[in-house]
């Protein structure tokens, strides 16, 4: 699940490494984003989705989304009992990337202001300079199914530059939305002076623990009938487009 259509690029990721699998994806577009809501908001959503999935079968499930993990997985895994799998802003592979000694965090403004992200800083950026910003506009962008052009570009340039101007080469893309503008993140980085800065995605990381969950839970990593069900809270046409783009 995400607020929206964000959390396909870990879908992506997750599909990769385990094909045979049958998928439920829900996107709760109809409350994005996520990140300037209150934690009771959105713990009372994924429990809402969490029924939703459970009375389709669901053995196991991904919140592909950091403000959702750090507002409610703590909550879902003392109330319901199969395995929950989140985000972690990946603060720490991009502590060990830097050259400069300086870190940015693009996120929203929920992830940044969440226990989960404040306990993995201070866990692995001893020693590093980090410097945060909200992606203003990135979510609404890509809800939309924009991640390229002027406005775009436009959009990106106003939260990365800072990063960048105070010494960023490494920079976590802390919402599941954001890799979708990588390639304008880039271009901006690159039209900056700044070609060489490296963005991190955990999406594979993320992926990677589901696997070890399933095996660790006794759960198959195949299914007779593989597939993806796509269900939303609001209009649908954006994350079908974008579906459709991942397969």
């Amino acid at each position: 699940m995400d607020s929206g259509v964000g959390g396909l690029s870990v879908f992506r990721e997750i599909r990769a490494l385990l094909p045979r699998e049958r998928y439920l994806y829900y996107a709760d577009n109809a409350h994005c984003p996520y990140g300037e809501k209150s934690p009771e908001f959105i713990r009372e959503r994924l429990r809402f989705i969490t029924r939703f999935f459970l009375e389709r079968g669901a053995q196991a499930v991904v919140l592909a989304c950091n403000t959702a993990t750090s507002a409610a997985i703590a909550t879902l895994r003392s109330n319901y009992d199969i395995p929950f799998v989140g985000m972690e802003p990946a603060v720490k592979p991009a502590a060990l990337n830097t050259r400069s000694g300086v870190i940015g965090v693009l996120a929203t403004a929920g992830t940044l202001r969440g226990g989960k992200y404040q306990s993995v800083k201070a866990n692995y950026a001893e020693g590093v300079q980090v410097i945060e910003r909200v992606g203003e506009g990135f979510v609404e962008l890509v809800e939309r199914g924009i991640a390229d052009g002027p406005v775009a570009e436009q959009t990106v340039r106003a939260s990365l530059a800072p990063l960048l101007d105070a010494g960023a080469d490494a920079v976590v893309l802390g919402c599941t939305h954001y890799p979708f503008l990588l390639e304008t993140l880039r271009k901006v980085a690159s039209d900056l002076g700044k070609p060489d800065t490296v963005f991190i995605d955990p999406a594979p990381a993320v992926a990677r623990r589901l696997q070890q969950v399933l095996r660790e839970q006794g759960i198959a990593e195949e299914d007779p009938r593989p597939g993806t069900e796509y269900f939303s809270s609001g209009p649908g046409e954006t994350l079908r487009k974008m579906a459709a783009s991942i397969e």
